[in-house]
């Protein structure tokens, strides 16, 4: 007998319907291929993606910033680890890292125009600036420098304005060629880094138009480069000056997306290889697009949309990164709107942004309005963003990863616990940005946000005479607030103790009425026994009274500041943020008064005995006294 729950052999007149057809889940055996399969999208993930993030910054402020005298435009992080900045000044600085941070190294005034462009070569050991002519006409030059020994060995002169630098040689092949675009033609000039200022070979039939954009690939022996009408080029910096000979690299053109570009109207602004050199970022204008291409199909495998409208988009749907304030959000969007509007164009301050690859080639970063972000290229996520609290515009970006002092180890030295030699294998990743009109580097770092060795803002330049100016005014200002002042009253008076350093401007506020002669002859307008007294007003009403400034100013708050204690002065306000010219001083503890209205000073000798004394005016409506009104007319002396 068949038990229930078991299978029963199938009959031959039963048909698939009757017994629930290709659905049934009784089915043995093999099924059609696809049949009543969902497919399943796996979720890509990233392997050691935890490793590689962990060997980036991931600080939300910026731990250290160096300052130039003018803005700074570009920074680059050499293979041989010396930092160099230039700013729009024509000013360069060379700086190594060390174990912890950078040390400077050099100062050089390289040109009394802006620099235009800059490159380092791929070893490391070269670096080259050019800029335009000091004279302002046509013309321009370029300077060479010797990185490791910070030394520059080369100035050449040229009769065009030059557009775009980009050294173009191998790694160790002993020459140093130099390619320079104009401004005014699609030519490109090569030159020896080393040599007399003559161009080795003039390239015309690469591009139709300026090049504005050049990067060389030491992997592939291969120049990417593109010009003002949205084209982009692969060539070899050796004769014929064709596509390189590599085996797997696009043969068409056609079979590219080398020409998205065109169609979008817009043209890639920086060019940035991944380490082992088979991918290319790119950033675009006027869509603000992020774009990431194989190098050796010309294929394009990300793009990421940071436009206006896509921010706003995300903002107001709260699928952003992370969510701001609207004010905040507000702020940041009309300095991005300056940005398309008068920094989009050649020249610029948005077209030296740029991104960055991390050392795995996996992880690509970028400066955007929300803070610099760190996107994973395999999950196509954003991983995390880095210095999201500051309100700075970054813009151009250097990342240097690894431990600075790098030697070749021995068994002994690797097996033993000597703390010297850990110390100097220890990492000091490091991400270097500069920021939309302003004078300094910035760096940052894993932990040392809460660096307590010196200030955060070095300044390792001389201040200029308005800012020494200032400076003096400000010092001057703070030592002008006193900390003490006496009410003068025709019942006696009152010494106060005044705390600049808790609320400076409500103090001030005080002190500079006092020495006006604003509070002479006013009364204490309103008396409640066992609260306070209350006076300031030269109306007398208790509805008068401005400020210094002109009208009302906001509260200032403190811990410190409480009214736990009798005998305390505080600005008396209508609400929140209305501090006049009126002051109440307390008869008792009143800590309900805490957080609304400022606390400032603290009165004594002569408080304790004429307070208790005064009598309720009628004007208050005040009955707690029972006694007729007074006019203790009141002045106040620092």
């Amino acid at each position: 007998m068949a038990e229930d729950g078991l299978k029963r052999p199938r009959e031959e007149e039963e048909s698939d319907e009757e017994i629930g057809g290709d659905d049934s889940d009784d089915d043995i055996g093999p099924s059609i291929p696809g049949a009543g399969e969902k497919k399943v999208h796996k979720k890509k993930k990233l392997a050691h993606e935890k490793l590689y993030l962990d060997n980036l910054p991931e600080a939300d402020r910026y731990w250290k910033s160096f300052m130039h005298r003018d803005s700074i435009n570009f920074v680059t992080m050499t293979k041989t680890n010396f930092l160099i900045t230039t700013s729009v000044d024509g000013h360069l600085k060379l700086w190594k890292k060390q174990e912890s941070g950078i040390e400077f190294v050099k100062h050089y005034r390289t040109s009394l125009r802006a620099i235009v462009s800059v490159s380092a070569s791929a070893d490391g050991a070269m670096f080259a600036s050019v800029s335009e002519s000091a004279k302002g006409g046509p013309g321009g030059e370029g300077r060479v420098f010797d990185v490791v020994n910070f030394d520059m060995i080369n100035i050449l002169k040229f009769d065009f304005t030059p557009k775009a630098v980009c050294w173009v040689h191998e790694p160790g092949s002993g020459s140093t060629l130099l390619a320079v675009s104009d401004v005014d033609s699609p030519k490109i000039r090569i030159y020896d880094g080393r040599g007399d200022g003559k161009p080795l070979h003039v390239l015309e039939k690469i591009h139709r138009a300026p090049v504005h954009l050049m990067e060389y690939c030491a992997k592939y022996d291969c120049v990417v480069s593109a010009d003002e009408a949205g084209f982009v080029e692969y060539w070899q910096p050796s004769e014929p000056w064709g596509l390189p000979s590599v085996p797997g690299m696009w043969q068409y053109k056609s079979a590219t997306d080398l020409f998205h570009f065109k169609k979008t109207k817009s043209i890639p602004t920086s060019v940035t290889f991944s380490p082992d050199g088979n991918h290319w970022a790119c950033l675009a204008l006027p869509s603000r697009t992020v774009h990431v291409f194989n190098t050796l199909t010309g294929k394009l495998t990300r793009t990421y949309d940071e436009s206006l409208s896509a921010v706003e988009e995300m903002q107001q749907a709260g699928t952003a990164v992370f969510k701001l304030d609207d004010m905040d959000f507000g702020r940041r969007l009309a300095v991005e709107r300056e940005l398309d509007a008068s920094e989009s164009g050649p020249g610029g301050a948005l077209r030296t942004a740029n991104a960055v690859w991390d050392e795995s080639g996996s992880m690509l970063l970028y400066a955007t309005m929300l803070g610099i972000k760190v996107v994973n290229t395999v999950t196509n996520t954003v991983a995390r963003v880095i210095g999201k609290d500051e309100t700075l515009r970054f813009l151009n970006l250097a990342l240097f990863q690894g431990a600075p002092l790098k030697q070749v180890q021995t068994l002994a030295m690797a097996a033993s616990s000597n703390p010297l030699l850990e110390e100097k294998a220890a990492r000091d990743d490091t991400l270097f940005a500069t920021a939309y009109r302003k004078q300094r580097f910035y760096m940052f770092g894993r932990g040392h946000e809460d660096d307590a060795r010196g200030e955060r803002d070095v300044f390792n330049e001389r201040p200029t005479h308005e800012e020494r100016t200032v400076v003096i005014e400000k010092k001057q200002e703070k030592k002008a607030l006193p900390t003490a002042a006496t009410i003068h009253t025709n019942m006696g008076d009152i010494r106060l103790e005044l705390y600049p350093n808790i609320a400076p401007k409500t103090v001030e506020n005080f002190v500079t009425h006092a020495k006006n002669g604003y509070y002479n002859n006013v009364i204490f307008h309103r008396i409640i026994k066992k609260f306070m007294i209350q006076g300031g007003d030269p109306t007398g009403t208790g509805s008068g009274g401005e400020s210094i400034w002109g009208g009302e100013f906001e509260d200032e708050f403190s811990p410190l500041g409480t009214h736990d204690r009798p005998y305390t002065l505080s600005s008396a306000n209508a609400g929140p943020n209305t501090n006049g010219s009126q002051f109440f001083i307390t008869t008792v503890a009143t800590p309900w008064l805490d957080n609304k209205h400022t606390r400032h000073i603290l009165g004594y000798y002569g408080a304790k005995s004429m307070v208790p004394e005064s009598s309720c005016s009628r004007r208050d409506g005040c009955t707690a006294c029972g006694n007729d009104a007074a006019d203790p007319g009141a002045s106040v002396s620092g």
